[in-house]
């Protein structure tokens, strides 16, 4: 009884050391396996520091390869290095409107909330020209998930605007990063030629994280982040498989921060094989959860429209969910027809087209469509 006793927790006992560390916007100390990718960032906005405008850059690869991290550590480096460039990270899955961007970058520059949204752009442009420019400082804008502004077609206007307002104030010195996740796409194909001839960017890759350095990062986190002995290295082991498994180390992540708390919940002091595949059947689904959180109403409409037709069916017939959703949301078919090619380009589902007698677009899900309903609801 005595030795059960030692293995239990107290109710108000905790494996966790920090659990700041299990969050997903947690920038750690020690940063590993992306100094290629940090000495090319550095070298981009090293002209920033000059009071030059800093070299426009793409950073891209898959989900949860660090492309986000980086640009926080290299921003929280430049913030203690100096005051002559100002760095904004604009997250694009929320921001995702030319008006909602300089509304972020004008309370960086201000502190004060930005203009109400009645305000015309033009005096929002206006004033977050006027103060860079008494700051005599350079702004450098970090459009993370940019491939959102594709999906809300955003991308040309917001990139204008921010890489040629040295036209309409002399002096004004922007450099932009834009963050892909989306493999899919190709910037520079995607916007206009006005942007092109000064976007000019370098593209700085992320490959996903081999096993080993999913095991070494993972480690770590558990280190910091939890008591000794939590996770033994046969548990450890199996969280990086699943990690690597789905190529996103967002998940393991993820996966260790809930199996933990179903430890906890059980009173025990390690993890166990059962609470690691409990957890694994909801971290998995990350990448849906987060990208649902994005979505606008007529687009969840959609989604769960969808999602509820492909109960019994795998296949769906684009014009067939469309005359659905025309009796119930009053949309027209163009409306439709963007939000599904949104869907399939957050891939959240795949749009195919079948030849025959005429072309027929046909939508399946992605997902299990039980596990997308219970994450609109």
């Amino acid at each position: 009884m005595s030795n059960m006793k030692k293995n239990l927790l107290m109710w108000e006992e905790t494996l966790f050391r920090d659990p700041e560390v299990f969050e997903i916007d947690f920038v750690p100390e020690q940063f590993n396996f992306r100094d290629t990718q940090m000495r090319e960032l550095a070298f981009q906005v090293r002209p920033g520091m000059k009071g030059a405008r800093p070299l426009n850059t793409i950073c891209r690869g898959p989900p949860g390869t660090g492309k986000t991290t980086s640009i926080k550590k290299l921003f929280l480096d430049i913030e203690e290095a100096t005051h002559r460039i100002i760095p904004v990270h604009v997250n694009c899955q929320i921001e995702n409107t030319k008006f909602a961007i300089f509304s972020r970058i004008y309370r960086k520059l201000s502190g004060q909330q930005p203009p109400a949204s009645g305000t015309s752009f033009k005096s929002l442009f206006d004033s977050v020209c006027k103060l860079i420019l008494d700051k005599d400082a350079v702004l450098l804008v970090c459009l993370d998930d940019a491939n959102y502004l594709l999906y809300e077609n955003e991308i040309n206007k917001v990139l204008y605007t921010l890489l040629r307002a040295h036209e309409s104030y002399e002096g004004v010195r922007i450099g932009v990063i834009a963050i892909i996740s989306d493999m899919g796409v190709d910037l520079m194909r995607e916007v206009d030629s006005r942007v092109s001839s000064v976007f000019r960017p370098t593209d700085i890759y992320f490959p996903p994280y081999g096993e080993d350095e999913i095991h070494e990062i993972l480690n770590q986190r558990i280190q910091q982040g939890l008591y000794p002995n939590v996770v033994n290295e046969a548990m450890l082991d199996l969280v990086v498989e699943q990690t690597a498994n789905l190529g996103d180390l967002r998940v393991g992540i993820d996966l260790l921060k809930r199996a933990t708390l179903y430890a906890e919940n059980d009173a025990r002091r390690s993890l166990e094989r059962e609470d690691i595949c409990r957890a694994y059947e909801i971290s998995k689904y990350l990448h849906l959860s987060h990208t649902a959180k994005t979505l606008k109403d007529e687009e969840r409409d959609v989604l769960k429209i969808i999602a509820e037709n492909s109960m019994d069916k795998k296949e769906l017939s684009a014009g067939a969910i469309f005359e659905l959703i025309k009796e119930s949301r009053k949309m027209g078919y163009t409306r439709y027809y963007e939000i599904v090619k949104k869907l399939d380009a957050m891939r959240l589902l795949n749009l195919n087209y079948r030849e025959g007698r005429g072309r027929t677009r046909l939508i399946t899900l992605r997902y299990d469509p039980a596990r997308v309903l219970e994450i609109l609801d």
